[in-house]
């Protein structure tokens, strides 16, 4: 009885004082922002008061939502009807079945789906997620699972999710951009069409061993997350913050903010280009230039703007037609009504370089008659050096100001030379009659361009033949205008036939951070392995093959050998031999046979002679800076090979003004790369170094091992080892170097190979690998004394243990590593971990964000 009056009373309380209720309510409860005016429509506080739920009309509209907001900073992280807002008489109810929403007449609005059990409360956690939980306070609905353009601390989105922007600052109708969390990265969209990814960004360390979970943010940075949080494949490091929102905002940039107190302090955004936005000047819009003040619109030449009260351009005195997929009621119009204005060279459009070209090798005409043909195409642009033919398709965004194909890239807009009446024709709704001389003159002239177009075009073929006749036979296709000769170029392959070589690209064998690698079979039944170079720096096409001439210019039995490139429109691609093994990461630190002593030896052996050739024998020096396991492949017989050698002048600005400061892979970088000392290849030594201890132990050199390596007084001299904690982290290269001063070599072995390895044979990889290991570059061998040593020509070296001491704080810095990472891991835990948690999870988290895995260049 004492609880039925208890109920009863707390039931009369929501229903007439319109008080704030703390943290919980209870079903037969509703909400107007008339009961709530006081609390300007606030009914529920999360326990401190950071989150609150209210019926809430942002900026004062007549439009209101059920929105879940950020007191301190007037933030909207979550609201249930965007799309569907009622009046200021509308209601929200909690009943058994949910959360329903209707408006003053009773007419539903939105409301939770169908639940698998009664509703016993409403939960506004401290988070800012809103729970739905039943009589045992299992939650049936969460709102962090439905997000809409924002996510907060302790906040997942999934892969296959994405977050949808607000129309406008005062509408938070759902807007034009989404950002799509996908497999390998975070990508921002407009139409459907991609103008930036996560990975892109400068601050962005990416690992592409792993396939993303989730995305998410916490107290030290933005996250891209795999294996349930164990692994990370991107992360961008923040100053550490208590609260901080990640948001896709109503302009269609990806913004990251911390706030302390009410503001709030923007930490990153994406694309920091704001020209990279796709309506940042409007439709058909010029941005001339993102400076510190914001972009510079304009409109194209012979281009006007819409009005002084709206952003984008209309062609003078022409109308644009709709695509027919539209929502905007477009449809297919005749050929004949049809034209092309002329955007001119130096412009660039932002989702050029996200998608492929709709036809290779063709003429200007041809692109233009696709285009004309395709009802959803409004607009084209031409590559005149490869016949490359790109489609704007569906909606037209802002053009970019370019200089880098300002001399090849030649843009076109879809115009209506006759405006059909039963054809809505135009953005601005009018129709715009021609006279009509210009609608006999337009058509005429541009066939006459055709014409020319096309007789020039057939003068440059004319004298491509002839060249290839001459003796220019690593010249370009005769499809190509551009044609050069480079001597030494490797075969050149088309893209159509990479294409049927790969069964289109079906099956990927590798990725990193110059493209990804698929498996292909030649005509000739060959087996190759085809690198699509992505975030390609050079610029033109010229460069490229100048490089690409080079690295087919080498050649060592422990190299890949590169077979054969393509560069055509904006692909590049190339082709090389196909190792049947793979790389020695998978083999080494697998779950496969365990690779024997001799095996690994050679491996050794191989990888030293392919170095030393690299630095030494061929006509060109190349400093590999990126050795490590993943860029070294096997053949048959475990015969090693080496990989992406000389790539790094392919690399994009973004990549590259990470080069001038850390080229490579953590755990494998040599010292100078921290002290900006003078890079040589003496870096590749150091990285070598780390790769033959390695190869001693079988795991990776921050790794977590079976039993507990510490040193009783006895054995260290009364110290202890700083290599290993009880929880069996070790920072391998340290406790190499304290195996090596006690001589203690059979300790470093890897332990499956159960004494198929003598002491004699661990110490001379060891040793060698200690000297390679110096601090000053000027005490580690050269790759040619190295294949001395292992060979035997050359005595063992001696370590010098006061160059190696530096391996003493790197140790200890792993340690505090370890537990930085465990305290990030539990920002992200709601509920404690199961007991039987396994210790690989500790040992991929930690190596991944400190020593071995937070890579730039990323595997091969």
């Amino acid at each position: 009885m004492r609880t039925f009056l208890f109920c009863t009373s707390f039931l009369f309380y929501s229903l007439v004082s319109g008080s704030l209720f703390s943290e919980f309510i209870s079903p037969n409860f509703t909400a107007s922002h008339y009961k709530f005016i006081d609390n300007e429509g606030a009914f529920l506080l999360s326990r401190n008061g950071t989150f609150e739920a209210a019926i809430f009309n942002p900026g004062g509209q007549v439009n209101f939502y059920l929105c879940v907001i950020h007191v301190a900073s007037g933030t909207i992280i979550w609201s249930a009807n965007r799309d569907a807002p009622f009046s200021s008489s509308g209601k929200m109810a909690l009943t058994a079945q949910g959360i329903s929403i209707a408006d003053e007449d009773g007419n539903p609005k939105w409301s939770t789906p169908s639940l698998r059990s009664s509703v016993h409360g409403l939960l506004l956690t401290e988070m800012g997620n809103l729970v739905l939980l039943d009589q045992f306070n299992d939650s049936l609905w969460e709102s962090f699972h439905f997000p809409t353009d924002t996510i907060v601390l302790g906040q997942q989105l999934p892969e296959g999710a994405m977050l949808s922007s607000a129309a406008s600052n005062v509408n938070i109708s759902t807007g034009d951009y989404r950002l799509a969390i996908t497999d390998s990265d975070a990508i921002l969209q407009w139409q459907g069409q991609a103008y930036w990814k996560l990975s892109m960004d400068i601050n962005a360390y990416t690992n592409s061993n792993y396939v993303v979970d989730y995305m998410a943010i916490n107290r030290t940075g933005l996250f891209l997350f795999s294996h349930n949080g164990s692994a990370v494949v991107i992360r961008v490091s923040l100053s550490p913050s208590d609260f901080r929102v990640a948001q896709l905002d109503a302009s269609g940039r990806f913004i990251v903010k911390r706030f302390s107190g009410g503001d709030g302090e923007q930490e990153f955004v994406g694309p920091r280009d704001g020209c990279q936005i796709p309506l940042i000047c409007g439709r058909i819009g010029l941005c001339l230039d993102a400076t510190s003040n914001g972009p510079t619109c304009s409109c194209p030449q012979g281009f006007h703007g819409v009005s002084q009260n709206s952003s984008g351009c209309l062609p003078s005195g022409l109308s644009l037609p709709r695509a027919c997929n539209s929502t905007k009621n477009g449809s297919q119009l005749n050929s004949s009504a049809l034209s092309y204005s002329r955007l001119g060279f130096g412009m660039d459009y932002f989702a050029i370089d996200f998608s492929e070209p709709v036809r290779y090798g063709v003429n200007l005409s041809i692109c233009q008659e696709f285009c004309t043909s395709d009802c959803s195409c409004l607009g084209i642009f031409y590559e005149n050096s490869s016949g490359s033919c790109y489609a704007l398709e569906n909606d037209l965004g802002s053009f970019i100001s370019s200089t880098s194909d300002e001399d090849d890239l030649l843009g076109y807009v879809k115009v209506i030379v006759g405006a059909p009446s039963d054809v809505n024709t135009t953005y601005s709704n009018q129709s715009r009659q021609l006279p009509v001389i210009a609608l006999v003159l337009l058509p005429f002239t541009g066939l006459i361009l055709m014409v020319v177009l096309g007789f020039l075009w057939w003068r440059r073929w004319k004298l491509s033949n002839k060249d290839i006749k001459l003796g220019h036979a690593s010249s370009l296709s005769s499809g190509d205008l551009d044609a050069f000769y480079i001597p030494g170029l490797p075969q050149r392959y088309d893209l159509e036939e990479l294409e049927v070589a790969t069964d289109n690209f079906k099956t990927q064998i590798g990725s990193g951070g110059f493209g990804s690698v698929y498996k292909g079979t030649l005509p000739d039944k060959s087996v190759v392995a085809v690198k699509k170079i992505t975030n390609l720096g050079v610029q033109g096409k010229k460069d490229f093959c100048t490089e690409i001439a080079v690295i087919g210019s080498i050649h060592h039995v422990n190299l890949v050998k590169l077979r054969g490139f393509c560069a055509q429109g904006r692909q590049r691609l190339l082709v090389y031999e196909y190792m049947n093994r793979g790389s020695l990461d998978k083999t080494l630190f697998g779950s496969g046979p365990v690779l024997e002593w001799q095996e690994r030896f050679e491996i050794a052996l191989g990888t030293a002679r392919g170095l030393a050739y690299l630095h030494t024998g061929c006509e060109h020096k190349i400093i590999h800076c990126d050795v490590k396991p993943e860029n070294i492949l096997l053949h048959d017989q475990f015969q090693a090979k080496i990989s992406d050698f000389g790539l790094s002048k392919l690399l994009s600005p973004e990549q590259s003004s990470l080069f001038t400061t850390m080229r490579g892979t953590r755990g494998y970088l040599a010292p100078e790369w921290l002290t900006n000392s003078a890079i040589s290849e003496k870096t590749d030594v150091y990285s070598f170094g780390m790769v033959m201890l390695e190869l001693v132990s079988g795991r990776k050199n921050c790794s977590v091992r079976s039993q507990s390596h510490s040193m009783d007084n006895s054995s260290s001299g009364g110290g202890q080892s700083t290599s290993s904690s009880g929880s069996g982290l070790v920072y391998f290269p340290l406790l190499a170097l304290e195996m090596h001063e006690q001589a203690r070599y059979m300790e470093l072995a890897d332990s499956r190979l159960d004494g198929r390895v003598t002491s004699e044979e661990v110490e001379k990889l060891v040793r060698v690998a200690l000297c390679c290991l110096h601090e000053e570059p000027s005490w580690r061998p050269n790759m040619a004394n190295v294949v001395g040593m292992l060979e035997g020509d050359i005595p063992l070296g001696q370590p010098r243990v006061e160059s190696l001491n530096f391996l003493r704080f790197y140790g200890r810095r792993f340690a505090e590593a370890s537990m930085i990472e465990e305290n990030m891991q539990s920002d992200f835990v709601l509920f404690p971990r199961a007991n039987n948690s396994t210790t690989s999870t500790s040992e991929s988290h930690v190596c991944l964000s400190f020593i071995s895995s937070q890579q730039i260049s990323g595997p091969r």
